[in-house]
This record gives C-alpha cells, structure tokens and sequence, in this order.
C-alpha cells in the first residue's frame, strides 16, 4: 500500500476511534447514572464501569485499533493522536464518574428521609408526617432512598453510607442532642423515642435502615434490613 494511501486509512481510523471513543464515554457516564454505587470513589466508580459495563469493552477496542494505526502509519501525528486517544478516553471516564455519581444522588436520593405522599387519605396522612417531624428533628448522615414502606406504620427508608461511616455511632451522639431518648442499643440496632414518637435504625448491606412512628408502633415494629 502506497504511503499516502496508508495515512488516509489511518485517518479513518483515527476518526472513528474518537468517534467510538465519545460513545464509550457517554456509556460509562450513563452506566453509573443507572447502576453506579453512589459511596464509591471516583477511581472505584470507573473500576466499577469498566468492569460492568460496556465501557471496558469499547476501551479495549479503541486501544486495539490505535496500535493497528500505529503500525500502519509511520507518521507523527498519527502515531501520537492514537496514542492520546485511548488516554483521554480514560481520563475522561475517570472524571465523569463522580460527575455521574452527585447527579445519581440528586436524582434518586435525599439528605433526610421524606415519608409524605401525595394523596395519602386519613389516618396515614396525619402518620406520614408526624414520621416526618420526627425525621426532621434528627440529623441525618448519608443518603436515603425515595422508596420504601409509609403509612400508618410509620416510615422506613434504606440509608446507604460508605463503609468506613460508623452510623450508630452518629446517631448515638445525635439523637440525645435532638431531644430523643435511646432506649435500646445492642450494637446492630437502636431505637430512640420523644414524645410519643420512636425512631429506629438498623445496620444492613450499603449502610441500613431507619425508621419513625409512634413509641406503640415501635413496641411491635423492628425494622429488618
């Protein structure tokens, strides 16, 4: 093949490299959108993409072909924009992972625990925020899901927290501060109760779960992560 029909193929190619390139990257960020771990580091959120997601795989090609350009062109400029490719390509992954990350946890997650419903009839209306007066009056660590149990029987929602996070500990120390009174404490679980209202937390996978209600509730409730 004649030296200039080389380049232009290796031109080509390193069009549609950047080109898969970018798609990898937006892949990997809508991955994590969806199925990323909102505790993880940024270095553990683009391990965690590109081992599953498919992300990994275009990275892989991107890199198969930018060699094939470099042994096909003896160009400079070629050789040195195949080479930068793969590396921006995975600079890029790295940065927007807790890009992806803060936007997954503004998405689908709150600060403190939300147990009111819109059109939620009596009597688990005047329950839902009487559960929600007691949430506000402690503060929270970590971050809540928008799904889980509301009514009647009081309010729970999963906490998830970094690993390294001591969650009873923090509650140990908040709760009494907020006025609350802890009644129960046997390393795995706590319940703390104020004025005819309780809270509940248990330790589970990603952090654990909290939980409001009346004391009565309480007395028959125990929140099972």
């Amino acid at each position: 093949m004649a030296q200039t029909g080389r380049t232009t193929v290796a031109a080509v190619l390193l069009v549609l490299t950047a080109a898969l390139a970018l798609l990898g990257v937006l892949v990997h960020h809508s991955f994590l959108l969806e199925y990323g771990v909102i505790t993880d580091t940024a270095f553990e959120g683009l391990v965690w993409g590109l081992t599953a997601g498919f992300s990994g795989v275009a990275l892989v090609v991107v890199g198969v072909v930018a060699v094939f350009v470099l042994v096909l062109s003896p160009r400079i400029w070629i050789r040195f924009t195949a080479i930068v490719i793969p590396v921006l390509m995975l600079l890029a992954m790295f940065a927007l992972s807790p890009v992806a990350l803060r936007q997954k946890i503004e998405a689908q997650y709150d600060s403190v625990p939300q147990c009111v419903t819109e059109g939620s009839g009596e009597p688990a209306s005047t329950a839902e925020r009487e559960s929600q007066q007691a949430f506000d009056s402690i503060e929270h660590i970590g971050h809540f899901s928008r799904g889980g149990a509301s009514g009647v029987d009081g309010c729970d929602r999963s906490l998830e927290v970094s690993e390294e996070i001591d969650v009873l500990g923090h509650y140990r120390a908040a709760l009494p501060e907020a006025g609350w009174e802890v009644v129960e404490d046997d390393g795995r679980h706590l319940r703390a109760e104020r004025e005819g209202m309780a809270f509940e937390v248990a330790l589970g996978p990603g952090g654990g779960v909290v939980w409001a209600g009346t004391d009565e509730g309480a007395s028959a409730h125990r929140i099972d992560p």
